[in-house]
């Protein structure tokens, strides 16, 4: 969005403009969470712990190292991470506790602005971009994360094509999207959005992708997905891992 003419920009990426603008204009009240972004601060911890345990297994820290203090608090110390779609950064502020350089890119640029101001308050250098991962000249990383973000796309595969570009030899790529079922209509559109957990317009249920459509595109891009976890909801956990994709999903994603 030009904040000086309210016209939305042609981009050059995949990310509809029209998404990003949506994006941009919750990026005050991101780092809220009793804000409109709510849903994203409870999903957060959960998405956490699925990428925690992804890198260990990846990496195979070696925990029993005299190192292994260190090696624990920091299993990402000398890799480097990209985060697409990063809002205003929820998870590139963990990637780079967990020591990693991380580049964070976002199609809105309000959002961009966010997260590096909120990076500076709490003392993390993340290089945050207002750029689309399909333009990125040839750089690639240790560890690509996208969460919730191939939904928003107007070209899925391109979209993981620019990902597998990113990728480095030997790296590890983590996804996560909403399944295209009648329960995450139900939960995400319908209920979500109407609670207020969610911004009104944020999903488009017609665009959310199965587990199975995501992996065959992964696969034409040369790509092979090692493991699947699913994130469900109940009134006593909450949101949680799960081995129920209905609702949303995650994926570890290696070359080859």
């Amino acid at each position: 969005m030009n904040a000086s003419t309210g016209t939305v920009e042609t981009r050059s990426g995949t990310i509809d403009p029209k998404e990003a603008a949506h994006f941009g204009r919750l990026a005050a009240e991101w780092w809220d969470p009793r804000g409109e972004s709510a849903m994203l601060h409870k999903l957060n911890p959960v998405r956490l712990t699925y990428i925690r345990a992804a890198i260990d297994r990846h990496w195979a820290c070696l925990l029993y190292t005299s190192d292994a203090a260190d090696e624990s608090r920091k299993p990402l110390a000398g890799r480097s991470a990209i985060d697409v779609g990063c809002g205003a950064g929820l998870l590139a502020e963990p990637l780079a506790r967990l020591g990693a350089r991380v580049t964070g890119l976002d199609a809105a640029a309000e959002n961009v602005a966010a997260a590096q101001a909120h990076a500076e308050a709490v003392g993390l250098a993340i290089d945050y971009r207002n750029v689309d991962v399909e333009t990125l000249a040839g750089e690639t990383f240790d560890l690509v994360t996208s969460m919730e973000v191939i939904e928003h796309v107007t070209d899925p595969a391109a979209f993981v094509a620019a990902l597998e570009r990113a990728l480095a030899p030997g790296g590890l790529m983590l996804l996560s999207t909403p399944n295209r079922t009648p329960l995450s209509r139900l939960m995400l559109v319908e209920a979500a959005e109407r609670l207020g957990q969610v911004p009104r317009g944020t999903h488009d249920w017609h665009k959310f992708l199965t587990p199975e459509e995501l992996t065959a595109l992964l696969k034409d891009a040369g790509l092979t997905v090692t493991d699947t976890r699913g994130i469900a909801w109940d009134p006593l956990k909450g949101l949680h891992l799960s081995d129920n994709l209905a609702l949303n999903y995650l994926m570890t994603v290696v070359r080859g």
